[in-house]
C-alpha cells in the first residue's frame, strides 16, 4: 500500500510517501495509525493527535473508522484551516 504524507506531516516523518506490507490486524485507518506511531516517534508525532490527522484513502476523504480492504494510497493531511 502507498501512503502519502503532506505539510507538517510530511515535514515530521522525513517522507513524501512509502510504500509498505501492512501487517496483520491492520484494518481501518485508525488501526493504520496505531501501527505507524509504533514505527518511531517522527510518526508518533506527527500523527498525533490521530483524531485531528485528516485522510484520504484512493483521493477520496474518509473518516478513522474506514476499512482499508481494496485501498492502494492512503493520503494523510495535517488539519486544514481556510482564509
Amino acid at each position: 500500500m502507498k501512503l502519502a504524507y503532506f505539510a507538517s506531516i510530511r515535514e515530521t516523518i522525513g517522507l513524501g510517501d512509502e510504500d509498505v506490507a501492512l501487517p496483520a490486524g491492520v484494518q481501518t485507518v485508525d488501526d493504520l495509525i496505531r501501527w505507524l506511531k509504533t514505527r518511531g516517534d517522527n510518526y508518533a508525532d506527527a500523527l498525533h493527535p490521530p483524531e485531528r490527522v485528516r485522510v484520504a484513502l484512493d483521493q477520496e476523504h474518509a473518516g478513522q473508522d474506514a476499512p482499508l480492504q481494496g485501498v492502494t494510497e492512503v493520503a494523510f493531511f495535517p488539519p486544514m484551516t481556510g482564509g
